[in-house]
Order: structure tokens, then sequence, then C-alpha cells
């Protein structure tokens, strides 16, 4: 250039046009010249490094979009200038590809440019979000499928070969440097499951789905989907039906329920069918539409669903068949069914239609050893095996984490890569991995980015993925929190137990969440802690990190209720409220307010519920009442219906919290009628009992409560009723005593009985059956 700007002097060229004019015209030559020389004029040195930016903010290169780009050919030049921009403070320029060629450029997306370079790329292999980055000469390439590949390109190469990171949406790292080199790359990826989500609150978030390649959007919709799961419902609603055609929906031992619908019945099929029609018109755009079963289990046992169902040697027979029906009328469409506990066996004869989409579920599975050598997986090894026979589009619908506790340890981080690639090796090309539908949870951040890694490239080394979000996100406490992951997984291997989604914290003391391992466990967090203390954000996304470490600490308490380590300790003959489980719940509390956590349970429990359930235990304390540790009688439910050591449950004094599964006294199905016997006639004046109703998992509060006495056992005389006035049509947890104040009297035994609802009204998603009643203490006074 300098050359050619001696010759304009020579020419007197600049003093005619001016020094700037002169520049610009020179800048135009150079930019032309390219496009008049062969290519290996231009391209040369292919080990030699690309040097994006230099010092002082200068960079020869620009970025090329095709000449007519796509909008997400259009993003991804934006997302490579702002990052570009934000790690070097260099604005790269970015053009057409009509608008020159030079040496220096970054070309993305289906470009006219490739064509006349000598990379190789096979667009077709590349699918719809596979990319290529390749470098030749001094130009780089970024070329993507013909959905979102060169947007996900783009995220890659500034994540692989820049080293940014994006750990949540609310933290990334964003390196600064003046010089940007790029060394020779030629990595194609493309991946095996073509499908990726995760339901993960955290990754709702537009860059956080493309950074990570999750096919969801900002509200964590699934936009090809246009019904998503579990739509007989909605598709024949029993509210317009079930009364004037019950014979529409489900034979129930022996009677229509409303709870899934009668397969083999054509009428039901042409309202299927004319439904979808209604709503594919309303969402044309989407390709997805789910025909599948409600979730619960009460399926259709008519004799001709049966039959069918005997014949294809699982109720999946009739559900087969039926959606292939619906299918035939929608060729444009991919209709989707659930191979979902009762239906998850595939027919032996019946095959999906090539437009039905199986979705297979892991619901049963234990968490603690891989699918693939797990000896209690065996059934679900064949259900995959045998689904992969017979159909060409299968999403496994994976849960990973424990739902009946969101916020409790639960070491399964080793058997997610290993149960990916199971389903990557068996025809599954699409996952859902079912994460916390709420805001927080365990390692929340940690599994959302695990997960989605894995789920682009289930070869990635799982270790490296966990120490480098580790380090990043947590700072110096990260290697004490990988010490804390690894000796948890390694306590549960060595115990030999099974880590179930619906287990907890008070089962895991046997095995992972022992009293010397819950020891050992803070004392690392501590010291993570302590890594970080000088660091306030950093200190805080360690404390969210130990909030499952408080939360089983808490959990623990309440189930053992007296006693060291739990919720009361005696102090001189004297019950009191340990100071360790008081001084932790107001914490915990306003940390998970503060992180925005929704529920600590799935579908129940925010945490201000979860502060109210704590209290109440502390206000209820342990009271040596007239009735504690005396023999209890029951005459209903039967003896084969009650747990063990049922008979203590009622008057052990231990009261009974936020959570059905320890401290209650649950039956099925029957009323509660039991007498206790005082061991002599004493001065009651107050009766009470608490009761727990959980609605959306069978769990009801009794219809009322009748309290009697009797001072020989025979003759009970009633001194009081109280009524539910409580709705069953939620499905919070909520807990309610029956106390009744009656005048002075006395008696030696004390009779209750608390009355069930019968069976569920059928507008219930388990109507026709019998629910759970839950009884914690008879408190009599």
């Amino acid at each position: 250039m300098s050359y050619l700007f001696d010759q304009f002097i020579k020419m007197k060229l600049i003093k005619r046009l001016g020094v700037a004019q002169v520049y610009w015209v020179l800048l135009g030559i150079l930019l032309a010249l390219p496009n008049y020389l062969p290519a290996a004029t231009v391209f040369n040195d292919p080990d030699a490094a690309l040097i994006l930016t230099e010092e002082g903010q200068f960079s020869r290169y620009r970025i090329v979009l095709p000449v007519f780009p796509t909008a997400t050919e259009e993003k991804a030049a934006g997302v490579l200038k702002d990052y570009l921009l934000q790690i070097s403070g260099c604005a790269l320029p970015v053009i057409r590809a009509n608008q020159g060629q030079n040496e220096f450029e970054i070309i993305l997306g289906q470009n006219e440019r490739v064509d006349r370079s000598a990379i190789s790329v096979d667009l077709n292999a590349l699918k719809s979000d596979g990319f290529t980055i390749q470098t030749e000469g001094q130009r780089l390439f970024i070329v993507g499928g013909n959905e979102k590949g060169t947007l996900y390109g783009v995220y890659t190469f500034l994540e692989k070969y820049l080293g940014c990171r994006m750990f949540s949406p609310g933290f990334k790292i964003i390196p600064q440097k003046d010089r940007i080199e790029v060394p020779p790359i030629d990595d194609t990826q493309i991946p095996v499951i073509g499908f990726r989500d995760t339901h993960y609150r955290i990754t709702w978030d537009d860059e956080y789905s493309d950074w990570h390649k999750l096919d969801h959007n900002a509200e964590g919709e699934r936009t090809d989907w246009g019904m998503w799961v579990h739509t007989f419902n909605a598709l024949v609603p029993p509210e317009i039906y079930y009364e004037t055609h019950p014979e529409y929906f489900a034979e129930v031992e022996g009677a229509r329920q409303p709870t899934q619908l009668c397969l083999s019945n054509p009428e039901v099929l042409e309202i299927t069918i004319q439904s979808l029609r209604k709503m594919i018109a309303r969402n044309p755009e989407a390709t997805y539409w789910s025909v599948s079963q409600n979730d619960n289990r009460q399926y259709c046992t008519c004799t001709r669903c049966s039959a069918l169902d005997k014949e294809e040697g699982s109720p999946s027979g009739s559900i087969i068949r039926f959606v292939n029906q619906v299918a035939v009328e929608f060729p444009d469409k991919i209709i989707s069914t659930l191979a979902y506990e009762y239906g998850r066996k595939a027919p032996k004869n019946l095959k999906p239609a090539p437009n039905v989409n199986i979705m297979l579920c892991s619901i049963e599975v234990n968490r603690d050893q891989p699918i693939s050598t797990d000896p209690t997986c065996a059934d679900f090894r064949e259900d995959v095996i045998a689904w992969g026979k017979i159909s060409h589009d299968i999403i496994v619908w994976d849960y990973v984490i424990q739902f009946n506790n969101l916020i409790s340890p639960f070491p399964n981080l080793h058997i997610l890569q290993p149960n990916i690639q199971f389903f990557a090796d068996h025809g599954v090309n699409a996952l859902f991995e079912q994460g916390n539908r709420e805001v927080g949870g365990e390692f929340a951040e940690l599994r959302a980015y695990l997960l989605s890694k894995l789920m682009w490239d289930p070869g990635l080394n799982a270790d490296s993925l966990i120490n480098d979000f580790l380090n990043g996100y947590y700072g110096n406490a990260g290697p004490h929190i990988r010490q804390y992951i690894d000796l948890m997984r390694e306590s549960l291997q060595k115990s030999g137990a099974p880590l179930r989604i619906f287990g907890g914290p008070v089962e895991a003391s046997a095995s992972y969440l022992t009293p010397e391992l819950m020891i050992q466990y803070n004392h690392l967090f501590d010291l993570a802690e302590m890594a970080v203390s000088d660091q306030p954000e950093v200190l805080e996304r360690v404390r969210i990190a130990r909030l499952p470490l408080q939360f089983a600490t808490m959990e623990q308490a309440k189930e053992k209720y007296m006693g060291p380590g739990a919720v009361f300790m005696e102090e001189d003959g004297r019950w009191k409220i340990n100071p360790k489980i008081r001084g932790m719940i107001d914490p915990f509390t306003d940390l998970c307010n503060r992180q925005g956590v929704t529920r600590v349970k799935e579908w129940s429990t925010p945490p201000e519920e979860y502060r109210s359930a704590m209290y109440r235990v502390f206000s209820q304390g342990v009271n040596k009442h007239l009735a504690l540790g005396k023999n209890v009688k029951f005459l209903s439910p039967e003896p084969g219906s009650l747990p063990p050591g049922a008979g203590k449950m009622l008057t052990d004094g231990k009261r009974g919290s936020h959570e059905y599964a320890y401290n209650w006294l649950s039956f099925p199905g029957a009323d509660l009628e039991a007498v206790i016997d005082l061991g002599a006639n004493k001065r009651i004046r107050h009766l009470e009992a608490a009761f727990y109703q959980y609605g959306q998992w069978l769990r009801l509060l009794p219809v009322k409560v009748t309290y009697s006495l009797s001072r020989d056992g025979k003759q009970f005389k009633p001194v009081g009723e109280i009524e539910n006035t409580l709705p069953i049509n939620q499905y919070g947890s909520i807990q309610r005593d029956f106390m009744l104040d009656i005048p002075a009297s006395r008696a030696r035994y004390v009779k209750i009985k608390a009355t069930s609802i019968g069976t569920l009204p059928p507008w219930h998603p388990s109507a026709g059956r019998r629910p759970h009643m839950l009884i914690d203490e008879v408190v009599v006074e």
C-alpha cells in the first residue's frame, strides 16, 4: 500500500484529491484485487495462525455473510462481532459476500465464498444443527446446517477456541486480550441426538439455549411441538363427554372412569381426529403433535381393549393401534405418543407408523448405576432395544433429579454420561432430560451445563466438563466442592443402596447421608466458603450449593424429632428446640428467596411454606400429653393395610410436617377407627389429631373426625365431631388440626374415627380410586 501511495504522490493525485480521498481509493483497490488474482496468490501457509485482532484495537478481518443470509446467520454474525468486541475492544465490520474479497475474512453460513474455497463441506451431512469450523490460509470458515448450525458453530468457536464460557444466564467468562490468535482448525460437529432439551428453568434463556444448543425458547417452549404430553383429556375432554358418553372413557374395575380413553371405541377416534385437526389449524407450523395417555395408571380394560392388549402382550397394543389410525389422517405431521408406565413395553406385532414418534420414559429405573449395567434395569433395557427395532423416531424422557425433594443431595452425576451414551447407541434420536421445572434445585447450574454438553456430544470427558464448571463458577472453592461431590458418590456406591427419584434425605441417612458423612461434607463446604470469603458474589454461589446439606440436616432432624441431632433436645429434664436447627431455617429460607427458588418439592411447598412448616413443628414441641406412649388398638383399617409399628405412631410424640414420607401414619382406602387406652381414668378437656392432604398424589383429609370417650372400653359416648371444610381440588400440601375442647370428663379410653371420602370424584386425575389417609398423633390433654 505504501508503494501505491508513493505513486499517487508522483502523479500529483494527492494534491488534487486530498489525502483522505486517496486513502479510500487505495483501500477499494486492495479489497477488489483478490477477485482478479488466482486463489494461490491470495491464500498461503496453511499452518500459519490467524491473528484476528492485534494490539491497539486493530484488525484486518471482517465478517462475511452470504449475499442473502438467513435470520439465524445474521444473528450469528452479530454474536461473533459482539464477543470479539468484548474480548479485544475491536469491532469487526460485517459485509455480504458480494462486497469484495480479501485474504483476512471470517466467513459465516452457507456462503458463496465456500464454493470458491478449497475447504470440504457436506451441507447434507450437517443436517439442521451440525457445523464445521475450518481455516484456509488466513480465512476462517464457520458453516452450519440449515437451521441453527452456523449459530451453534459461532458459540462453539467462542468457547472452544477463544475461552469464553456461559455457566448460567447470569454468569459468563469472557477473557480480555488485545491479540486474538487462532491456530489452524478443522472441526466438524454433527449431533447424534437431533432433539435436545433439559427441563431446568435456568436454561429458559434465549442465549443460554443457543449457546448450549438446546431445543426450546426463553419460555421453555418447544416451538416444533404443538402438544407435548398427556393429551387425552385435551383431545376428548371429560367435562364435555363423560356425563353423556361414559363409554368413551376407560373401563376400570368394571366401571367407566374418565382416567384414560377407551381406545377401541371408533367414536373416540373420530373425536380425537377432529380435535387434533382444529388444533393444527391454529398452529400449522408445529410438526409434532402428542396423542398420549394421561398421567395415571387407570387404563381401559374393556373386552375389546383387553383383547388387543393381550394379543400384543402389552397395553401399548391398543395405544399404537389407535395412534397409527390418527397418524394416517395427518401424513405431513408427526404424531407422538408415550411409552410410559403401563404402556412402556413394546407391542409384539404392531409397529408404529412412519410418522409416529415414541416417547419412551425411564421413570422406574434407579439412578445409582448406569442403565447399561444395572441389574434392576434389565426390563427397561429390553424395552429400549425392542422399541428401537420397530421405530425410527424415539425420544427418551429421562429423569435426572429427586422429585420428592428438589433441594436435597442426589449423587447421580456419574451416571448421566453413560445413560446418554446408552440411549444414543440404541437408536434414540431425541432426548428430554427432566430436571427441575422450578427455579433452583441441587446443583441446578452444573446439571444443566453438563447435560447440555453431553446431549450434544456424548463422548466428551464428563470429568473435565465438571471441573471446568466448578473452577469457573465457584473459583477457588471449586476443588473443595469437587471433593464433596466425589466423596458423596463414593459413599453411595460403597453403601450399595439404590438411588431413587422419589427418595429423600431421611432414606439416605443409612447410605450417603449418615451423621459421620454429614460432618465431612460440612467441613468441605466450610473450606469452600473460606476459599472465597473475600468474593461476595462467588461466596453466595457457594452457599447456594450448600443449601441441600442444610435441607438434609433439617429433614433428618424432623424425622428423629427428639434426641441427638433432632429438632428437640433434652436439657435438665426438659425438651427444648435444638438451637442449631432453629438457627438454620431462616438463613436457609432467605437464601432460597434470594435465589428465586420456587418450590422444595415437585408441585408443592414454596420456601415460605417450608419455613411455616418448620415453625409449626417448633410450636408443637414435645407434648407430654395423656396418650403419649400409650397402647393403640385399630378397629379400622385391617391390620394388613397398616405399616409396621403403626400401633406406636399415633402416640409416639412425633409430629408430621410438609413431607408425607415420615412421621405420618399412612394407609389406603379406608376409614380410621382406633382406641387408645390411657391406663386409668383421666380428666380430659382437649382432643386433637393432625391429618395431611396432598391432593394430586391420592392423599386426602378425612370428611370428618369424631371423638368418643369410655370408662370401660365397651360403651363409648361421642363428645364431638369436626367436619373438614377444606377443598380437595388443590395440589399443594395441607396439614389440618382437628381440635376439640370439651367440658372436663373422666375416661380411660379415647376413640377417634376419621371418615374417608371414599372413591375419588370423576374430575380427579385418579377418579374411582380410594385415597390414602395420613395422621400423625392423637393428642389427649
